[in-house]
């Protein structure tokens, strides 16, 4: 469900800023001028990503960890050609301390190879 008006996209400026997830972090995001979708399902997140790919406008997301983890195509071609539109994830309300970032294992590898500790 969607909870913004098309007044709040135009007053964002030329980069979007959106939200979709979890609808107890809805009020919070709107509040500092995000587009916000509460519980959506992948095909909305689908459907709002094919309209930016093809709008070519700038946008910057923020998934839950429900639909950042979905097999959608279309969220990993724009993960892939990264450029105009930037996706983070947020935690799970219920779950803060089992959430994992997309370049923990990188993180995590150049760690142990010593890689980011020998820089001294």
């Amino acid at each position: 469900m969607r909870t913004d008006t098309a007044s709040d996209t135009q007053a964002s400026g030329n980069t979007r800023m959106l939200f979709f997830g979890d609808a107890a972090l809805t009020d919070g995001f709107q509040l500092i001028g995000f587009e916000t979708w509460a519980d959506p399902a992948a095909e909305e997140l689908d459907k709002v990503l094919e309209e930016l790919l093809d709008s070519k406008r700038n946008a910057f997301i923020i998934l839950d960890t429900r639909l950042s983890e979905s097999s959608s195509p279309i969220l990993e071609r724009v993960r892939r050609e990264g450029r105009r539109i930037l996706i983070t994830v947020v935690p799970p309300l219920n779950d803060p301390d089992g959430f994992r970032c997309n370049i923990d294992h990188h993180v995590n590898s150049l760690m142990r190879s010593g890689d980011l500790t020998d820089r001294g």
